[in-house]
């Protein structure tokens, strides 16, 4: 099998294709990602011959000559977070809204015979205390990141609609693990603490969210490409919530540092309270379950980022310094 990953360097891209190479060793990958700063090829290393690596823009129109033989299109290529986009959107609907409908176009043109939409809990907007999103929630998202990713939702659907295209969408709730970005929530929480420097929390960190380790996604999204079905939606979801205080009081307590470590600084805007996710459709229809025990992947994700601190440096480079300094350094409440 011939499949073409777009956002393959980045986070969950790149676990996906280590992922799916170890399970199919005779398949072949063609990997397409512009290499933001959330883009790594370090992420990549180690990998085989079948695995072909193009830096492109989704959004410029030539990845369609990449496109002849492949029989699935897995779209993890994104802008993916929340805070940038509410301090500059443009970015976000270019490459989230235009770039799909692009890759969406040149898959139809080639008939592909399977797309996999890569979405997130997100576009279903915020919950009360009570409740699970399922997959006939309405979209309701509250961030431009979240809305970028519903109109993307929203057009693969148009796709499989109009043209009958092929089209899965999955939506997952929070991932965690290797090689994520450590402007992200966990990972910037390891770094800081296996630094020794301050954990910045939102607000009083109320807001629940749920996890899922990143390998447990990839097996997920596995099971869609070899027994989803054409036009659905799959949550892709574990029931294991915390708040984000919990979270970080985990992390801290398992890397042995002191909860004097974290600091309260004012809330992010239209921060989204609580995130869950019914996966009965998912568990029932694909027959798939998470495996990775919360506690446990947390060890793991934070022994990786201990043990590869090379990867860490260069990724906490000058312009997450400066990012990091903008968005926290700068807010109420943070104390050098």
């Amino acid at each position: 099998m011939k499949l073409l990953v777009t956002g393959g360097a980045g986070f969950i891209g790149s676990n996906f294709v280590r992922y799916w190479l170890q399970k199919h060793p005779s398949d072949q990958i063609v990997n397409v990602d512009k290499l933001t700063y959330a883009g790594n090829l370090r992420n990549l290393d180690g990998l085989a011959a079948n695995h072909q690596f193009h830096r492109k823009d989704i959004c410029d129109g030539d990845v369609e000559e990449l496109l002849p033989g492949v029989e699935a299109v897995v779209h993890f290529a994104a802008e993916s977070h929340v805070d940038r986009s509410i301090y500059g959107s443009e970015i976000f609907v270019r490459t989230n809204v235009l770039g799909t409908q692009r890759l969406l176009e040149a898959a139809r043109r080639q008939g592909v015979q399977r797309f996999i939409q890569i979405g997130t809990d997100e576009v279903y907007g915020a919950l009360g205390e009570n409740g699970e999103f399922t997959e006939e929630s309405p979209l309701l998202p509250n961030s431009p990141y979240a809305a970028s990713k519903a109109a993307a939702d929203l057009l693969a659907r148009s796709y499989f609609q109009t043209h009958k295209l092929p089209v899965i969408i999955t939506r997952a709730c929070n991932n965690y693990g290797p090689y994520q970005h450590p402007e992200k929530f966990i990972p910037l929480m390891v770094t800081n603490g296996l630094a020794g420097l301050p954990l910045p929390v939102y607000g009083q960190g109320a807001q629940i969210r749920e996890w899922i380790h990143v390998t447990d996604h990839c097996r997920a999204l596995e099971a869609v490409i070899q027994r989803g079905c054409p036009g659905q939606v799959y949550n892709i979801g574990t029931g294991r919530c915390l708040s984000n205080l919990e979270m970080v009081e985990s992390i801290l307590r398992l890397l042995d540092k002191p909860s004097s470590l974290i600091q309260f600084v004012a809330d992010r805007p239209g921060h989204d309270f609580r995130y869950a996710l019914s996966s009965v459709k998912a568990r029932r229809q694909l027959q798939w379950e998470p495996e990775t025990d919360l506690e446990m992947g947390l060890a793991q994700t934070i022994r990786w980022y201990g043990e590869n601190r090379s990867w860490v440096e260069s990724a906490r480079n000058a312009s997450f310094r400066q990012y990091y300094s903008s968005m926290y350094e700068n807010r109420e409440g943070y104390r050098r």
